[in-house]
């Protein structure tokens, strides 16, 4: 098994893993404020995502996958409005069970996430490239 090809494994998965995050976060923010279409209707549904960890048989390297794209099951924000095209008999109106706050920490993690998977790809290829001078120089 090839330590830097294992490190490369594991941080291109974390990649993709935190890639798929970001654009769960993305629609999660972007629907916010989306409603119902009719009366009584349902909102947006906020998504989430879960990772698994698995073993990868080419390289050895413990990899993330992406175990689950969900909903979240939390209750709507309910709030009076009998002015809105959504609003049900008794004037409400269901809202996105989507908090700004926790969307805005996701994304926060996510990136911060991705940044570091990118360093170690990036550290990975100084290391090969300085191996590569090293052996030419001798």
């Amino acid at each position: 098994m090839d330590p830097l090809k294992a490190a490369a494994a594991s941080a291109y998965s974390g990649l993709t893993a935190q890639s798929m995050r970001l654009r769960i976060v993305s629609e999660n923010i972007a629907n916010v404020e989306s409603t119902g279409k009719t009366p009584g209707s349902d909102p947006y549904r906020r998504k989430t995502i879960s990772f698994a960890q698995t073993l990868d048989e080419v390289t050895g390297a413990s990899i993330v996958k992406i175990a689950e794209v969900g909903n979240d099951p939390s209750a709507f924000i309910v709030e009076h409005d009998p002015g809105h095209p959504a609003a049900d008999a008794k004037g409400n109106v269901k809202r996105p069970n989507v908090n700004m706050i926790v969307e805005m920490t996701d994304l926060r993690q996510a990136v911060r996430s991705y940044e570091a998977n990118l360093q170690v790809i990036r550290q990975g290829r100084e290391m090969s490239s300085s191996l590569i001078d090293m052996l030419r120089s001798s």
